[in-house]
C-alpha cells in the first residue's frame, strides 16, 4: 500500500450520479427527477452542489439520464425569469435566482445509458474528469451540517490534504441489521476523525459483515479508480459496484475513512425524505418558529 507523498492536488471537479429513477417516490417522479424534490423551498441536488462549492469544488459535473433534463434546467441561467423579477423591483428573489449557477463554477453533462451501477456511473465521467483526484457526492444522502460547522465534504478535503492524497471516504456507524444496505469497511486507527481503511465489501448480511461502519454517499477518489473500474466484473444484477473497485485499489493505495459531523437523512427513501424536511423547517428563517409551534400543537393532540 502506497501513500502519496507529493502535494495533494487540489479537488477541483465533482461527479453527481444522479441518473436513478427515483421510483420509490413514484408518482411524483414520473416526470420531475427526484433530486429535483424540494427540501423546504430548495432541491434536494441544490444541497449538495452547494456543499460541493463550499468545499473548493468549481467543475460539477453531472451523470444524467433522458428523464433527467429538469437538472440541467435548474443550473441553466433563466433568462425569462430574471428579467421579469429584475421589472418588478424584486431583487432578493433575482438573487436567488441567480444564485443558483453561481460565478466561475461550471456545469456539465454526460448521459448513462443504463443503469449499470454506481461504479458504472462514475466511470461515464472519466473524459471530464481526467486525471485528477475528484469528489462524488450522491444527492440523496442529505448531510445537514452541524450548527456552525462546515460540510461533510470539506471536512472529508481537509482529511485529504491533511494525509498526503489519500482517497476519502465518509462514513457512519450503522445498525448491524442495517448493513446488507451499505458498503462496509474494516478499519485501523488512524486519528480522531479518520481510520486507515483495511477492506471493504458491498452490502454484507449481518452475520458477516466486518463492522457497522458504512460508506455514505461522499467519496474523494484517485483518478486511477478509473482503471480500477474498468477491470472489475459486474455483480449482482449485471451492475459495477464502486466499492469492488475500491477494494481493487486498497491494495497499491491508501484509502481513509472519515467520520463526519452533521447528521445525515436518507433522501431515498420517503421517512429519510420527510425527516430531512422537519429538519430544515426548524433551520429556515422564514418557517422555524411558526412551524416549531406547529408541530408541538400537531404532537400535543
Amino acid at each position: 500500500m502506497t501513500y502519496i507523498t507529493q502535494p495533494a492536488k487540489p479537488i477541483r471537479k465533482a461527479v453527481f450520479p444522479v441518473a436513478g429513477m427515483g421510483s420509490r417516490f413514484l408518482p411524483a417522479t414520473k416526470a420531475i427527477a427526484k433530486e429535483m424534490l424540494p427540501i423546504v423551498d430548495k432541491p434536494l441536488i441544490q444541497y449538495a452542489v452547494e456543499e460541493a462549492i463550499a468545499a473548493g469544488i468549481t467543475d460539477i459535473i453531472f451523470v444524467t439520464g433522458r428523464t433527467k433534463r429538469s437538472i440541467e434546467d435548474h443550473f441553466d441561467k433563466a433568462y425569462e425569469l430574471e428579467t421579469e423579477l429584475e421589472a418588478r423591483g424584486k431583487h432578493e428573489l433575482l438573487a436567488i435566482a441567480r444564485a443558483t449557477s453561481p460565478k466561475g463554477v461550471s456545469f456539465s453533462y454526460t448521459r448513462q445509458s443504463e443503469p449499470l451501477g454506481l461504479g458504472h456511473a462514475v466511470l461515464m465521467a472519466k473524459a471530464l474528469v481526467g486525471d485528477e483526484p475528484f469528489a462524488v457526492i450522491l444527492p440523496d444522502d442529505f448531510i445537514d451540517p452541524k450548527q456552525g460547522g462546515e460540510g461533510a465534504l470539506s471536512e472529508m478535503v481537509r482529511a485529504y490534504q491533511t494525509h498526503a492524497g489519500a482517497s476519502v471516504l465518509a462514513v457512519q456507524n450503522v445498525e448491524r441489521s442495517q448493513t446488507a444496505s451499505y458498503g462496509i469497511v474494516s478499519t485501523t486507527a488512524l486519528d480522531d476523525l479518520n481510520e486507515t481503511v483495511t477492506g471493504i465489501v458491498e452490502k454484507p448480511k449481518p452475520e458477516v459483515a466486518p463492522s457497522t461502519l458504512a460508506v455514505v454517499g461522499r467519496y474523494i477518489l484517485a483518478p486511477e479508480i478509473f482503471g480500477y473500474i474498468e477491470k472489475i466484473k459486474p455483480g449482482a444484477g449485471g451492475e459495477l459496484q464502486l466499492t469492488d473497485a475500491i477494494a481493487a485499489m486498497l491494495k497499491d493505495q491508501a484509502v481513509i475513512a472519515n467520520r463526519f459531523s452533521g447528521t445525515r437523512y436518507d433522501c431515498g427513501s420517503k421517512l429519510g425524505y420527510l425527516q430531512a424536511t422537519v429538519a430544515c423547517g426548524l433551520k429556515h428563517p422564514e418557517t422555524k418558529e411558526i412551524f416549531q409551534n406547529y408541530l408541538k400543537n400537531v404532537s400535543n393532540n
